[in-house]
């Protein structure tokens, strides 16, 4: 795997983050339960387990599971 296929961009301004998988937009999350909804429509319904694995998820910006306006 060439890095991590779940991307959880940085904070926006009017908070929430970006989560992509594979370059594919998936929504705006504001939460970990959001992230976690993401990614069981996406096909991966174990995604609880996934948000800490590094091998799966990378959090770019910011502080991982913090949603709020930088």
């Amino acid at each position: 795997m060439g890095g991590a296929p779940i991307i959880v961009h940085p904070p926006l301004g009017t908070g929430g983050r970006r989560v992509t998988v594979r370059g594919q937009m998936l929504g705006l999350a504001h939460n970990d339960t959001d992230v976690i909804e993401f990614l069981r429509r996406a096909g991966l319904p174990d995604g609880e387990r996934l948000l800490d694995d590094e091998a799966w998820v990378t959090w770019r910006g910011g502080r991982a599971h913090r949603y709020d306006a930088a």
